[in-house]
This record gives structure tokens, C-alpha cells and sequence, in this order.
């Protein structure tokens, strides 16, 4: 039977956003997965990709940050998205506790979502282990512009999914970055993908491309141990 996703309020200090959890019948793990900068949490590709997961028998908690919540287009300065990060692995705790499950807990994010869960797993917040989608290593045309400095010293198991074509990251620049990052990070190409991971002249939905990433995480997730 297909995992059923309730809808709730998530507060995250004076604010509440809107958030959705899904439990299939007996998970060996749990994933809190993030939006990027440009969507929310309703987006195709994320729910493709925590659909797929709980396929796999993967607990998933998807939630908006507080600018998208409140229909800004900015995105959210690193405290507060920090904080909205660490009001979600804790819900997504809760909720594992409440049902006796006792899988890591990881987190995971699209683009901005998954900087942020680095970032304030680099100020403390306990996580298993790391997922980006799309890792935003640098803006597009600048690659001197690198967004990588907290992620040196952390010994979190991380998984870079990146496509090979992603302008958001030059492919030797990331493989160098995470070759120094130690062997706990592993970089995974996914051939002829953008930043959405979209292939040229393959046409699938958006929902299709996040569900296409769900293996190779849970098979990641589950080798870190």
C-alpha cells in the first residue's frame, strides 16, 4: 500500500510553514528533503522524489521555507533557514520516535535547500548524513564565486548528485572540491544533466526526473550505514 502524506503546520520560531510527511508501513530510514531557491515544496520533482523513496520504504518530510511560505521571491537569509531546517529534522525525530522507528534520519535538499541543510549541519545540527541535488557550488558564469569553505571539516557522510551540464557547478571545480572533502563524500554524475536535471532531448516530467534520483540515494543511505 502506498505511503499516505498528511499535511501540517510547522512552526518555526514565530512563523508557520507549510510541511508533509509520509510514512510507509515499516521505513528503515527517514529523509527531510528541502526546496531549491525558485520553488516550494509542492514542486513535481520533489514529490516525485519523496514518492519514490517511500517506494523504497523511506520516511519523507518535505517543508517550505518561511519566503516561500509568505510568497517572497528572495530567499531566506542562512539564519533563517537554518532555523526553519532545524524545526523540521526535529518534527521528522518526533514523528520517527512516536512510531518506534529507529532508521537515521538524513537530510536532503534541491540547490539552495541542500546548501542551507550543509550549513546548519556545519553549526551543529545533527543529521545522519547529507543529500544535494544539485549542489550550488558557484553562480552560473562565476565560478570564483565558491560557496564551499563550511563544508571543509565535516566528517557527514555526503552524496553530490550533479549533472554533468549544471551551471551551477563546473564538474573539475566539484571534483575537486569534494575529493578534499574526504572519503565520507561521494560525487555521482548524472550524465547530461542541468540544474534541474533535465537531459537534452529526453523529455520527461518533472516528477519522473526526482523519482529517478530516489535509488541511487537510498542505495547511498544505506551503505553509509
Amino acid at each position: 500500500m502506498p505511503a499516505q502524506e498528511t499535511n501540517f503546520p510547522l512552526a518555526v520560531g514565530e512563523v508557520t510553514v507549510s510541511a508533509a510527511y509520509a510514512r510507509p508501513e515499516n521505513p528503515w530510514a527517514t529523509v527531510v528533503v528541502a526546496h531549491g531557491a525558485g520553488a516550494g515544496m509542492e514542486h513535481p520533482f520533489l514529490s516525485g522524489f519523496t514518492n519514490a523513496l517511500n517506494s523504497l520504504d523511506v520516511a519523507t518530510l518535505r517543508f517550505n521555507f518561511p519566503y516561500r511560505e509568505a510568497g517572497r521571491k528572495f530567499p531566506d537569509r542562512p539564519p533563517a533557514a537554518i532555523a526553519a531546517w532545524r524545526a523540521a529534522m526535529a518534527a521528522a525525530g518526533e514523528r520517527a520516535a512516536h512510531h518506534g522507528d529507529s532508521g537515521p534520519l538524513w537530510a536532503a535538499g534541491k540547490s539552495f535547500g541542500g546548501r542551507m541543510a550543509s550549513m546548519a549541519v556545519s553549526e551543529g545540527m545533527a543529521a545522519a548524513g547529507l543529500i544535494y541535488l544539485g549542489y550550488p557550488l558557484h553562480p552560473p558564469g562565476k565560478p570564483e564565486k565558491l560557496r564551499d569553505e563550511h563544508l571543509y571539516g565535516m566528517t557527514t557522510p555526503m552524496l553530490f548528485l550533479q549533472g554533468t551540464r549544471d551551471t551551477f557547478a563546473t564538474p573539475d571545480i566539484l571534483e575537486d572540491v569534494v575529493s578534499r572533502l574526504g572519503p565520507s563524500a561521494e560525487l555521482r554524475w548524472v550524465e547530461g544533466g542541468d540544474h534541474s536535471f533535465g537531459v537534452a532531448g529526453v523529455k520527461r516530467q518533472a516528477g519522473e526526473v526526482g523519482a529517478s534520483l530516489a535509488a541511487p540515494v537510498a542505495e547511498f543511505i544505506r551503505a553509509a550505514g
